[in-house]
């Protein structure tokens, strides 16, 4: 996968272009692994421009500093160029009433939710805490109930 390169990047950019956190690649710059970058006149922010970047990509790509020196990088957690995929949350409308009644101790299902929300606030609901305490009370009183016979 070839990287783009820009016209000039930032530090951070291209720490993250090659894999590493800001902090790391800072060490290196210091150990003379990656070039130091040139400073912006007008705004004396640190930049990379095209031909340092393209350096700085060689030289990960090769395990070698722009010093000659050997290095050996840990393998990349992520795709150099992504960041982790987060899961999107489930698309339904209680998700939230769902995730506070489990955080509560309560494993329960939208199916089991929904008759008890209708019944308890047939008008909709603003608080979300309201609902979620009215709805755990409720079910838990359902579930002592049911077991008094056994």
């Amino acid at each position: 996968m070839q990287m783009m390169i820009k016209k000039a990047v930032s530090v951070a950019e291209m720490s993250r272009m090659i894999g590493l956190s800001r902090a790391r690649f800072y060490q290196l710059i210091r150990e003379g692994i990656f070039p130091q970058p040139i400073y912006d006149v007008q705004s004396r922010r640190p930049l990379y421009n095209e031909e340092m970047q393209a350096v700085c990509l060689e030289a990960r790509k090769r395990n070698c500093g722009v010093n000659g020196k050997p290095i050996l990088f840990y393998a990349p957690r992520h795709p150099l160029s992504a960041r982790p995929i987060k899961k999107p949350k489930p698309n339904n409308q209680y998700a939230d009433l769902l995730d506070g009644l489990r955080a509560l101790g309560l494993e329960v299902t939208a199916a089991q939710v929904e008759p008890v929300v209708k019944e308890l606030f047939p008008n909709g609901f603003q608080d979300l805490a309201e609902v979620i305490r009215a709805v755990f009370l409720r079910l838990k009183r359902r579930n002592t109930t049911d077991k008094v016979g056994r």
